[in-house]
């Protein structure tokens, strides 16, 4: 697989300058590149390396002086890093997963399997189950009863999807993913210890012998088009109604959302970020790594929380959150350069007091 100079960049809808016959079958980096690959030089600190490898093309930013770095031809892009979405597609080789059902799939009877759907290795489809047209299982792949999957779909290896789940279209799941366990809801016969700390803000005690009792998840998933789900991320069903996830939404890898969430579209949740069960997520909503949101809150739309933060109260549409417990943004700063100087602070306050006891003593 490899394309010409020209052939990519009207592909990508993009300016190619010099030399447009020249053809490549893969990227690399600037200073490893061989003459048959595409340098990714996309911005100054990145092209500074050209001469160290033997690229003859490369992806600039817009307006760079290609021949300046010994280039044979340029693609120039406006925003390269977004032109990296179209040209990564066009050279990905994929995973090698074989067309048609492999014999050792076990699919049940009853399942409705579109066309040109390929079904790999030891894959288990359920009753009543429906994969939709282009759709691709990697090997190991479960499909619960009565479970949806939407048209071209990539569901890669030992991912699992439960019974009643409903997925949309060009649905992207990475290994280990789960969707539509369920939900992690236990109640104890009276108030527990842990409701009791929470309610006084930890007045009374935990130290209460108590026995759950599961609350079992009726409800199911609901996932909208064009959403992509990191490797052994985890959505769980609803409790009474389905979690709901929205069009577009990005999740990075460990991600949990818990039961009865409803989020948005076009979210993007970064590596090990936790959603506890009943918020509500608005639109274009960002979560960095290790974020967590705490039960039955709501974030507004286009909020960013950042990393390692942790929202113990509702956030309003468009707030830059950071911290803990997470605050406005502007404010965690202010608070974090009040806490580095504290020790000059207490410095300062020994020393005025030594000076006023002097004084003191004079007297």
């Amino acid at each position: 697989m490899s394309y010409t100079i020209d052939e990519i960049a009207a592909a990508l809808g993009f300016r190619a300058e010099g030399d447009g016959t020249i053809r490549v079958d893969s990227v690399a980096e600037p200073a490893s590149a061989a003459p048959g690959q595409l340098a990714l030089a996309m911005k100054p600190d990145f092209a500074a390396a050209l001469p160290q490898g033997a690229a003859r093309a490369a992806m600039l930013w817009d307006g760079a002086d290609w021949q300046g770095y010994g280039l044979s031809a340029a693609i120039l892009a406006p925003r390269p890093r977004f032109a990296m979405a179209g040209l990564s597609a066009m050279m990905d080789a994929g995973q090698g997963y074989a067309p048609g059902i492999h014999p050792s799939a076990v699919i049940d009877p009853s399942a409705e399997i579109g066309a040109d759907v390929a079904i790999g290795p030891l894959c288990v489809i359920g009753p009543g189950a429906r994969i939709a047209a282009g759709s691709v299982l990697g090997p190991q792949v479960q499909i619960g009863w009565q479970a949806e999957i939407g048209p071209g779909g990539l569901l890669h290896a030992g991912v699992r999807i439960g019974a009643r789940v409903r997925i949309g279209a060009r649905f992207v799941a990475q290994p280990g993913a789960c969707v539509g366990a369920d939900g992690f809801s236990f109640v104890t016969p009276e108030p527990s210890g842990a409701e009791r700390a929470r309610a006084s803000l930890g007045q009374e005690g935990t130290a209460t012998a108590q026995a759950w009792a599961r609350i079992h998840s009726l409800g199911a998933v609901s996932i909208g088009d064009d959403v992509e789900l990191g490797a052994n991320s985890c959505i769980d069903r609803g409790t009474v109604r389905d979690t709901r996830v929205g069009d577009g939404c990005k999740f990075d890898n460990l991600v949990q959302v818990g039961h009865n969430v409803i989020m948005g579209r076009d979210c993007l949740c970064c590596a090990q970020t936790g959603i506890a069960g009943s918020t509500v997520i608005g639109d274009h909503v960002v979560l960095g790594g290790q974020s967590g949101v705490s039960d039955n809150l709501t974030v507004g739309a286009g909020a960013v929380i950042g990393a390692a933060s942790t929202v113990l109260s509702n956030v309003p549409a468009g707030r830059m959150m950071l911290g803990y417990p997470a605050v406005r943004m502007d404010t965690h700063v202010e608070s974090y350069k009040g806490l580095r100087r504290l020790p000059r602070l207490f410095r300062d306050v020994a020393d005025l007091k030594k000076a006023v006891s002097k004084l003191a003593g004079n007297d």
